[in-house]
């Protein structure tokens, strides 16, 4: 199975609506991690309230799910919970120039991300750099001494629904429970992918004569079949090319040219998505740390509980899970 659950950027705003600015919350997070510009969008959105803000961590908090629990004043984990940092990252389909273009913006993220780890724990810059380049797994105990958690209360709750295998040094109980349950990441879709032909099947169940006109026929059928893979591919190509120029050329885009492309490149998001995203985010002008940008998130991976067949917008990406925000009153 590869259904998860997921919360938005926006969905995050509309739950944050419910509440007064200024009024004390506690944010629950069980997220096997999601979309880097989402998580340091929702970061940015709780960290932005005039109200204390604090972060119970229940079963895990990995990838940009740890950068959203660094919004909380303070952060505590239930006593067998688990926090994950690392490197964001990304994929591109396209030129050089569009390959350069997503390693400048994964390391303006990266930059943007290890300084929210240091402002939280104290540590310098570029070791909080060191800690997300070997991809570090703290349990409850160990984040509370690195200075990414504050306490240590109560029991955990089981841990998200997430393919922890597709991470590199995940821990093997997690990646035991990701392969039991069946919880794999979605296939990658790419415009090469129009183009790929069907897989030969086994061996021939026996022979058969063909005349030159049953030849013909075939051939005939597989010179179209070619020419359609071939169109869709181009297809392809050319409207995703669309949808980058599309994007850059934004008014919204003037000054934020790296987060738009890199919405454009790791992300589904129409133009007039990235457009209200953008509308949303500093320019790079501006004083506030890049991590700040972002403001929308697409979607996020994984869930607390058993994963269900509920899609939420735009669910083929990785998701970042389940957060419940509760009144503390």
């Amino acid at each position: 199975m590869t259904w998860f659950d997921g919360f938005t950027h926006g969905e995050v705003l509309a739950a944050l609506g419910e509440f007064e600015d200024d009024e004390a919350i506690v944010v629950h997070i069980n997220s096997g991690g999601g979309y880097a510009t989402e998580g340091a969008a929702i970061r940015a959105a709780l960290a932005d309230r005039a109200g204390r803000t604090d972060i119970f961590v229940e079963g895990i908090a990995a990838s940009a799910a740890s950068l959203i629990a660094m919004a909380g004043e303070a952060v505590t984990m239930a006593t067998d919970a688990v926090l994950m940092i690392h490197d964001p990252s990304g994929f591109t389909f396209g030129t050089a120039a569009d390959h350069e273009a997503t390693v400048r913006a994964l390391n303006s993220l990266a930059g943007a991300y290890a300084r929210s780890y240091a402002r939280k724990s104290g540590k310098p810059v570029a070791e909080c750099r060191g800690i997300m380049q070997a991809e570090t797994w703290f349990n409850a105990a160990e984040a509370l001494e690195a200075g990414f958690a504050d306490a240590i209360e109560g029991e955990a709750e089981p841990v998200a629904a997430f393919p922890y295998q597709t991470y590199a040094h995940a821990p093997q109980r997690l990646v035991a429970l990701a392969k039991e349950n069946g919880w794999r990441a979605p296939a990658v879709r790419t415009a090469a992918s129009a183009a790929k032909p069907a897989a030969a099947s086994a061996a021939p169940r026996g022979h058969k004569e063909e005349s030159m006109t049953d030849k013909t026929k075939a051939d005939d059928q597989a010179a179209a079949l070619e020419t359609a893979r071939a169109e869709a591919a181009a297809g392809a190509v050319k409207s995703d090319r669309e949808r980058r120029a599309a994007v850059m050329a934004l008014e919204e885009a003037k000054g934020r040219e790296a987060l738009a492309e890199h919405l454009y490149a790791t992300t589904e998001m129409s133009a007039e998505q990235i457009k209200a995203t953008l509308a949303a985010a500093p320019k790079a002008a501006d004083d506030k740390p890049a991590e700040d940008y972002e403001r929308a998130r697409l979607a996020g991976t994984g869930l607390g509980g058993s994963p269900k067949a509920a899609p939420v917008a735009a669910a083929d990406g990785w998701k970042a899970a389940a957060a419940k925000i509760n009144a503390r009153r």
